[in-house]
């Protein structure tokens, strides 16, 4: 299918450097588990030579930082390709006792955007921690630097003899394992990361969130989808090798260790994770290839032409079927790994009662005793205005829209939080 045909843009004669304002939250966590980490000091400055300072702030009992405006660059500049860097950046570095410190550097602010950072932090009292400071140093976007294109592959993956996984239908991993590095490339280190959180990062590197919903969704689910193909028919441990996948651009897509997210981004991965793409008669998630559509063209979806689809109108599946055809269907795995309890299939709310409001509510007395602010309930089974107060805080904690319904993404979130501070040992997780 012949990809779609960027338009000429016209360039304003001049953008100022700083027409916009962005926001940015930070969050500081322990690294054994998701524990919270308040009474961080955290420095907020340019990057670059100035290194001027922006704020200095310190985290709450949840371990975050208020938001904070920063100068961005005008939106136009996100929105058309062979442009200016069309992103701020901003460095932080964190101290606080008993911990090593941290910073990183590049921290990518969008206009009109709320990024996201968060950092966990290694106790000085681990064997392999050296006291010094971890460094993070966030590369320039993959809209904007020069990477190399992605290598053609088929859609259809045959499918190994054996593995690990059944391969009788798909799983959502509760883990992926990222290779720094190309695959052949044995120094390069592994990296057990959430799947949530890889998909969360990938997102941030290859698209802009300042792009209209429909066109952020469809490049989603095109990561997604990509990710699980490599998931379920094994592609690297077929070959030998010990990881799912790689952070290479020309071999799959651009993950970034300690890299910063955004809001908006955020919510649209936790409200359809589970989500992949797939044709009639095909068990597997295709391989949905996808390229810049501007500086490289492959067979699937151009990323920037599907910002310019979305202004047209097209919905996020018309965008996908856009690219590789009207066959395409949304489908969505059933398994979810690491989770205590699948969503009901039903939004909870005022009134609900049973067994799985008491696991929500047992659930957020948990994380209440690591997050306080989150106030602790009667586990009695019945969803009435104090549960509704209890999910509404935990909303806005980590980034939901409170409601005080807990709705398909708010579930899974409990469920992560909670699965994250209750088990505090997980092998090698990033």
């Amino acid at each position: 299918m012949t990809n779609l045909e960027i338009p000429d843009v016209p360039l304003a004669p001049s953008f100022p450097a700083a027409a916009s304002v962005g926001t940015l939250k930070i969050m500081i966590t322990s690294s054994l588990g998701l524990l919270p980490i308040q009474g961080a000091l955290v420095r907020v400055s340019f990057t670059g030579d100035s290194g001027q300072t922006i704020d200095t702030l310190t985290t709450d009992e949840s371990g975050q930082t208020k938001v904070i405006s920063i100068p961005a660059p005008n939106v136009s500049l996100s929105l058309a390709p062979d442009q200016p860097q069309p992103y701020a950046q901003v460095s932080v570095s964190v101290t606080v006792p008993d911990y090593e410190t941290a910073l990183v550097d590049g921290i990518q602010i969008l206009p009109g955007e709320l990024a996201l950072q968060t950092i966990r932090l290694r106790p000085l009292f681990l064997p392999e921690t050296s006291g010094g400071e971890e460094i993070y140093v966030i590369p320039a976007h993959t809209l904007y630097g020069e990477y190399p294109p992605k290598l053609p592959e088929e859609e259809i993956k045959p499918l190994p003899d054996t593995g690990e996984i059944v391969l009788s239908r798909v799983v959502i991993p509760e883990y992926v394992i990222v290779h720094d590095g190309v695959p052949a490339d044995s120094t390069a280190p592994n990296y057990y990361v959430r799947y949530k959180d890889y998909i969360k990062n990938v997102a941030a590197n290859e698209i802009y969130s300042t792009w209209p919903e429909a066109a952020i969704l469809a490049n989603v689910l095109a990561i997604q989808s990509f990710t699980l193909n490599r998931v379920y028919v094994e592609w690297y441990r077929s070959k030998g090798y010990n990881f799912t996948i790689t952070s290479s651009t020309a071999y799959d897509q651009k993950w970034v260790k300690g890299r910063n997210t955004y809001e908006n981004v955020d919510q649209i991965v936790d409200n359809v994770f589970a989500n992949y793409l797939s044709r009639p008669g095909v068990r597997q998630p295709i391989f949905t290839a996808y390229c810049d559509g501007k500086n490289t063209t492959c067979r699937g979806l151009s990323q920037w032409g599907s910002r310019y689809l979305a202004d047209e109108g097209y919905s996020a599946i018309e965008i996908l079927r856009y690219y590789f055809g009207n066959d395409l269907y949304l489908n969505s795995a059933q398994q979810i790994s690491g989770v205590p309890s699948s969503y009901p299939g039903y939004a909870l709310q005022n009134g609900s009662r049973g067994d799985k409001v008491r696991q929500l509510q047992n659930q957020l007395n948990r994380i209440a005793q690591n997050y306080p602010a989150v106030p602790t309930l009667s586990e009695d089974g019945i969803y009435g205005p104090l549960t509704a107060n209890s999910v509404r805080i935990f909303q806005r904690i980590f980034g939901l829209p409170a409601t005080g319904v807990t709705d398909y993404a708010t579930w899974y979130k409990v469920s992560e939080i909670y699965t994250g501070i209750t088990r505090i040992s997980e092998p090698g997780a990033y």
